[in-house]
């Protein structure tokens, strides 16, 4: 299995650390908002990886945090905490919020048929581990307190942009406005492990004892705690969207590495981003599509997470409503096949050879998880004139296992009666004559026996109504 590195800037072979299971750590969300499509992008990625390191015999240890304090509204240190913010506006307590957007979340994986991570934490719970990695942080003198706040002291870690590959002098432009806001911050790179109760923060509600005093933890150091407590250090692959690398994975190499003296992962990996009108989608452009928005337009999430897999991870993907329906129609059509499928096999399975497509989806998949190439494959596998269909549908739910498309629960298509059709056919002669009224008056006939016609562009189709 080759996966592109991040760090390296290249494909490697993949090798893990342990012999008996393999560690993932996946960024999770901050819960106060609706996720958005392009976020879903990221962890259905991160889903296909799971499922191939499955695919290829290892155990998996997954863990995802959830960020439930500590984000502010910028990705660096200025602005307010989201969450805090999103309860004043919507007149709840900060928990309530929380709760409320962390269950919105795990009902959009459902939807996606995404697996639930074995580990779900959220950072409220690792308050502890957090305070314990920042002490450990003053101790090899990479922290240092102002009266506002704890920091990590960039430039005394040293190769602190080894992931970004981002020049310091850049960071430090887009650094500067909060050294105007805390003057006793020694370096504009330098970035914040705890807040204190002062200032902008003196009413914020989440708070716990340190031995700083009251406060709330920054976002990065999270993650370098739920991770290092759940995994160990190093553990083997790391994941989340193209927009950590410059900060919040920076900052999490830095202070982890920094604390314990050794490599944080082996492994970095990033989706790209979905864009939108040649621009990222994001909370912040205000240009964000949640998934219940793709369910008002009668699109099947599934479909969606088909649409992804059109591109590879690693490339920028343009969203379009229009691309978007031509996936639910290939997507639609994959089912259809798979149901005729299921109505034609046989007793008896042909014996063939199935193992070239096998290898080939394997060599697919294990090449950088080239989905693009898979899809191929599975619809060469459907189009086939040289495999059973008992053959093919084997081939196709194999393919499932990694593809998460639910394939296996397609139904088998309903026996349509004979009446049914043949009022079907003159209806479509009536179409071919342009007699429209006198089609759609056999249109509603059919809809009352309970049958819906379809129309499409290579014919109709009938299905019972639900």
């Amino acid at each position: 299995m080759v996966i592109f590195n991040t760090l390296s800037r290249e494909k490697e072979t993949f090798k893990p650390i342990r012999k008996t299971w393999v560690g993932l750590y996946t960024c999770g969300p901050t819960v106060y908002n609706y996720a958005h499509i392009g976020n879903l992008r990221t962890y259905i990625f991160e889903d296909i990886l799971e499922r191939t390191l499955v695919w290829n015999g290892y155990d998996v240890r997954r863990v995802m945090n959830i960020t439930d304090v500590g984000h502010l509204t910028s990705d660096a240190d200025a602005g307010e905490d989201k969450i805090q913010r999103e309860a004043e506006k919507e007149k709840r307590s900060v928990w309530d919020v929380a709760q409320f957007y962390t269950e919105a979340f795990l009902e959009d994986f459902k939807k996606l048929n995404i697996k639930i991570p074995k580990r779900l934490d959220p950072a409220t719970k690792f308050i502890k581990e957090q305070i314990k990695l920042i002490e450990r942080l003053f101790e090899r003198g990479l922290a240092y307190e102002t009266s506002k706040a704890i920091y990590f002291n960039v430039p005394k870690f040293k190769n602190y942009t080894k992931l970004s590959k981002q020049p310091l002098n850049e960071k430090i432009v887009a650094a500067r406005n909060e050294v105007i806001s805390d003057p006793e911050k020694r370096h504009p790179a330098d970035f914040v492990l705890w807040f204190k109760l002062i200032d902008r923060f003196k009413n914020h509600i989440m708070r716990w004892s340190s031995p700083w005093g009251m406060g709330f933890p920054g976002w990065h150091i999270e993650c370098s705690a739920i991770s290092t407590s759940r995994l160990g250090q190093p553990f083997d692959i790391h994941t989340g969207g193209v927009d950590h690398i410059n900060v919040h994975h920076t900052n999490e190499i830095a202070q982890s590495e920094g604390a314990i003296g050794k490599p944080l992962a082996r492994y970095w990996m990033h989706a790209e981003f979905l864009i939108i009108n040649e621009a990222r989608m994001g909370k912040s452009e205000g240009n964000f599509i949640t998934l219940s928005k793709i369910k008002e337009k009668d699109i099947n999430p599934l479909a969606y997470r088909y649409f992804t897999l059109t591109a590879h991870y690693r490339s920028k993907l343009n969203f379009t409503w229009e691309a978007l329906q031509a996936a639910q129609r290939a997507f639609e059509k994959l089912s259809e096949e798979i149901s005729l499928l299921k109505r034609n096999l046989k007793r008896v399975s042909a014996k063939q050879n199935t193992e070239t497509y096998l290898k080939r989806f394997t060599k697919a998949i294990n090449d950088d998880l080239n989905t693009p190439q898979v899809l191929a494959i599975l619809w060469e596998t459907v189009k086939s004139s040289k495999l059973s269909p008992n053959n093919k549908l084997k081939l196709i739910l194999i393919y499932d296992q990694i593809l998460g498309l639910n394939l296996k629960n397609v139904k088998k298509p309903p026996i349509i009666p004979q009446n049914i059709i043949k009022l079907a056919e003159q209806r479509e002669l009536l179409r071919a004559n342009k007699q429209f009224i006198q089609s759609d008056a056999l249109r509603k006939q059919i809809n009352k026996l309970g049958y819906v016609v379809k129309d499409t562009a290579t014919g109709s189709t009938i299905s019972k109504k639900l």
